[in-house]
């Protein structure tokens, strides 16, 4: 009788025909030499490129194809997955060969050691990539490992060859909302790995096929990314925006007052243009990106408010900085200034999150 749990293999394809054969002869082995009770679930974003005829030809009950015709996508893929796997244990992995599937065992040997999550690491003591890998590619991971690391300290934590118990998905499944290619560190976090080991394996160039890596999926990782610190550091996530998007405005402040000065306007109108146009600048930032959970609510309102919200903070930081300055004679008014800006800042954050900007729903973190 095998020692091994019953293991789901789940691989999101896009016109990868070509390259499935190789995949699935590999993992026939592995049931075959490890003894493994292992089912394969393609999940194939109607590629129409011969994988049905493929899969209908081979007649393996252990390989099953799932064709998807909407809500297309890698990471959405392997979510739908997860929802159909029957596994105890739970393998992703790419279908163009440059995961490793000799590694399995050793990916599901961990978790039975006790880890959480387990990945196939490029970059631990053992671990490479093909030659020809390139700098630019090489680039673009390591930023990319930088962005994720106030969520894990892994080494490769863009890897899509990772294990995982269907125990510890099922936690966390109604909270999985991935944006991009990276589901791996959106289960890493909400799942709430605590215990997660990296096994060094060679990252292979692709046999067939293109890669499906682009500047959309790039852009769509870093939206990812904030999307995860919203989720894990709630609120201050959100004071993290708003202070960005008061420096960006603080720019556009100077840049117009700036250039009106220079079109021979008067100064006291500069300054309150420079004032009125930053302000709008701020508030479509601020209900795009920093409190875009409300940004259905009405825009008239929520401008209005945000004004009320800005000018009651105007006020704080000038009594607050005229206060210091007649109770402490001998202070900078420089520091008397800033110390009213931070206040200011502050209820203008907590006036725009909790009234103008606030949320229909209740939001546990």
């Amino acid at each position: 009788m095998s020692s091994w749990p019953k293991i789901s293999v789940i691989v999101p394809t896009f016109k990868e025909a070509e390259n499935l054969p190789l995949l699935i002869d590999s993992l026939s082995d592995l049931r075959g030499d490890n003894g493994m009770d292992l089912e394969l679930l393609i999940m194939d974003d109607d590629s129409r490129d011969g994988t049905e005829e493929l899969v209908a030809s081979l007649n393996q009950r252990w390989i099953r194809l799932v064709t998807r015709t909407t809500d297309r996508g890698l990471s959405k893929a392997v979510r739908d997955g997860l929802k159909r796997a029957q596994g105890d244990v739970i393998v992703v992995m790419d279908a163009d060969l440059s995961h490793p599937p000799e590694s399995i065992p050793a990916l599901v040997a961990s978790l039975m050691d006790g880890y959480d999550f387990v990945l196939g690491s490029r970059y631990v003591k053992g671990g490479s990539t093909s030659a020809d890998w390139g700098f630019l590619r090489w680039l673009n991971s390591r930023v990319a490992t930088l962005l994720a690391m106030p969520f894990t300290n892994v080494s490769d934590p863009m890897s899509g060859f990772f294990a995982l118990r269907r125990s510890t998905y099922v936690t966390a499944a109604d909270r999985l909302n991935p944006i991009g290619y990276k589901i791996g560190l959106e289960l890493i976090v909400k799942c709430e790995c605590e215990r997660v080991k990296e096994i060094p394996i060679h990252f292979s160039e692709r046999k067939f096929g293109e890669s499906k890596l682009s500047l959309a999926e790039q852009a769509r990782y870093i939206q990812h990314i904030r999307s995860l610190f919203i989720h894990k550091y709630g609120t201050w996530s959100h004071l993290a925006q708003f202070l960005v998007v008061g420096g960006l405005g603080t720019v556009v402040n100077l840049a117009v007052l700036t250039l009106l000065v220079a079109l021979g306007a008067r100064v006291n109108t500069a300054i309150g243009a420079a004032i009125a146009i930053s302000m709008f600048f701020n508030f479509l930032l601020n209900r795009r990106f920093t409190f875009a959970y409300a940004r259905n609510g009405s825009i008239f309102k929520q401008f209005l408010g945000f004004v009320a919200a800005c000018s009651l903070g105007a006020l704080l930081n000038y009594f607050t900085a005229s206060a210091l300055v007649a109770e402490y004679p001998g202070l900078y008014p420089q520091i008397a200034a800033f110390i009213g800006i931070v206040a200011g800042t502050g209820v203008n954050f907590l006036v725009n999150r909790f009234a103008v900007f606030k949320s229909t729903k209740y939001r546990p973190d």
